[in-house]
């Protein structure tokens, strides 16, 4: 039985984690973290039979309850210190907070050999996103011009969102670097109408009330263009990529950065 840990359990994915491990049947949530808790019981959060209780120091809940893995949806400014925290002890880690540095992730990496376990980091758990992020790499080979549309709920912080620049960075190396795009002498009448770029791949960002995660690639080409777009329109919908992970994650050593990584 896989003992997991869900750190950030009061937000909105950390619920999630919470309903679906417990609805697995090789699997057992060993405990519940998060910064706000004040005792709050997890039978009441998701409606199972459960006598644990939601607690606010990870340290020690980690030493009390000796899970295998520890799930992590917290946020960008917390996350490196839970992840210090959790590799110090050997535990496991599936990660889901973006926003990492190129450093962050020599740190995780080095952290998490020289503690002989690993952490795995997905920009998007949703298994169709990435392959979305797969068919957008095989495209950018014949039609390197591309820009990419994200669109997310009005309460996201960041922007543009970890998928969206995961995908311009897939895209860019499989074009094999920058390819100059648009009118050589565009201009801007408004600042950033244009959106922000990384290596000349262009993202916009779109935030509203009414999506969930939502992402589309244009490909232009002479005469033609081509959409990829995924549309994420529950949170239910990363769970089987987090369940993936967490049975996975035990075959590995060191940082696994991306689902695709372990989808084969």
């Amino acid at each position: 039985m896989l003992a997991v840990l869900v750190n950030g359990a009061l937000g909105r994915m950390g619920r999630e984690v919470l309903k679906a491990v417990s609805a697995e049947s090789d699997m057992r949530l060993a405990g519940a973290v998060d910064i706000a808790a004040s005792g709050e019981n997890v039978a009441d959060i998701i409606n199972i039979k459960s006598d644990l209780v939601v607690e606010n120091d990870l340290e020690k809940v980690l030493a009390d309850k000796n899970p295998q893995v520890v799930v992590d949806f917290t946020l960008p400014d917390a996350v490196m210190g839970n992840l210090r925290v959790i590799l110090a002890q050997g535990v496991r880690a599936v990660v889901g907070t973006t926003g990492f540095s190129k450093d962050d992730l020599a740190e995780l990496e080095r952290l998490a050999r020289d503690n002989s376990t690993a952490v795995l980091i997905a920009p998007n758990f949703s298994v169709g996103a990435n392959i979305m992020m797969r068919l957008a790499e095989a495209a950018a080979k014949f039609l390197p011009q591309a820009e990419i549309i994200e669109l997310h709920h009005d309460k996201k912080m960041d922007a543009p969102s970890g998928t969206a620049i995961a995908t311009a960075e897939r895209v860019v190396r499989a074009r094999g670097g920058c390819v100059k795009q648009g009118h050589p002498d565009e201009r801007e009448k408004l600042a950033g109408a244009r959106g922000a770029k990384i290596a000349g791949v262009r993202i916009h960002s779109v935030r509203l009330p009414g999506y969930v995660a939502h992402q589309e690639i244009i490909f232009g080409g002479l005469g033609e263009t081509l959409v990829i777009r995924h549309d994420s329109n529950s949170r239910e919908c990363f769970m089987p990529g987090v369940i993936l992970a967490c049975r996975a994650i035990a075959k590995y050593n060191g940082l696994i950065y991306g689902l695709d990584q372990i989808m084969g």
